[in-house]
């Protein structure tokens, strides 16, 4: 009880931020106590996460949950670290059930939640779902997310619960449907990669290429327009052998960050990225108002074709060529 005699009632769930494609630990702190009633989050939240209390507001009351009269104080621990994206929603409504006794007080011990909610009670993806999972494998917890996550998020073992709604969710924890743990996305072969054999002559080139592929080496093509430069250099990718297990991890949790998955489908084909020239710095080396990797990141363990060098002016002034 509080010094005015109101319930204080507490309840934690834990999720993470990105810091890079590393996912740390926040644990999700909410507490009701008395006050005009309202919820405030604080914790170094960008506008998303501060709008998540509408979310979660609305998605109580499309599945017939009333917030107890109170304030709800959300504290996304450490306070001190930045926290941005979507995918708070799940934890702090979470959290927030146990807190008013709609879920079992142990129901979040020992796993980790991820996810974006809509209005009406459904969950939806939020990029990252994949090297979430894997933090959370970690820590030795299971994961929680969305339906759409279940597949991407079951490459990292472990325990998945991938729920299609808050309602699934609270039946799940209570007994009453439990959800089946999701099966693992395809391990596709990708597209069909252009292959030396198409080429004619050129038997320099398509050397230099060869040694390129076996050492990892940056390659560089000059002459006049016609000449093959751009369609030798598509071929590279053809020279090189599939991602390896812990390759293909790496790029996945790569592009999983930046919400390229679809439907938790891998490859082991290697990256191919080939930006235009006229391209902005933030998406040649990532960055933006919510960091995102740019072409550099997503090519890797494969291979960045800038066709055109001399034409990006910003790489040609403040590093050496990559490929051209």
């Amino acid at each position: 009880m509080d010094k005015g005699g109101h319930m204080q009632t507490c309840a934690n769930a834990v999720t993470v931020a990105f810091a890079g494609l590393e996912a740390r630990r926040i644990e999700v702190q909410v507490q009701l106590t008395g006050g005009n009633p309202s919820i405030v989050i604080v914790g170094l939240g960008d506008k998303a996460v501060s709008e998540s209390r509408e979310r979660v507001r609305a998605a109580f009351a499309s599945i017939g949950l009333a917030i107890p009269p109170g304030r709800l104080i959300v504290n996304l621990a450490p306070a001190d670290l930045p926290k941005e994206g979507t995918h708070y929603d799940l934890p702090i409504a979470l959290a927030m059930m146990a807190a008013i006794g709609a879920l079992p007080h142990d129901a979040l011990d020992g796993v980790v939640c991820f996810g974006e909610l809509g209005l009406d009670g459904s969950l939806a993806p939020a990029p990252g779902a994949l090297p979430a999972a894997m933090a959370a494998h970690g820590m030795g917890a299971g994961f929680i997310c969305p339906e759409a996550c279940g597949a991407e998020a079951a490459w990292a073992g472990g325990e998945v619960i991938a729920a299609p709604s808050l309602l699934s969710l609270v039946n799940h924890f209570r007994g009453g449907a439990a959800i089946k743990p999701p099966e693992r996305g395809d391990l596709v072969g990708g597209d069909a990669v252009p292959d030396l054999r198409d080429v004619r002559g050129q038997e320099q080139a398509k050397r230099a290429l060869e040694i390129a592929a076996a050492g990892a080496h940056n390659i560089l093509f000059v002459g006049p327009p016609g000449a093959g430069k751009s369609m030798l250099a598509q071929r590279l990718p053809g020279l090189m052998p599939p991602l390896s297990s812990e390759e293909l991890l790496e790029v996945s949790m790569l592009h999983s960050v930046a919400g390229l998955l679809q439907r938790g489908q891998l490859t082991r084909t290697r990256p191919f990225r080939a930006p235009h020239h006229s391209a902005s710095m933030a998406a040649l080396v990532g960055g933006g108002l919510r960091a995102k990797p740019g072409e550099i990141s997503l090519a890797h363990q494969g291979v960045l074709f800038l066709d055109e060098l001399p034409e990006f002016s910003g790489i040609m002034a403040q590093t050496p060529p990559i490929a051209a």
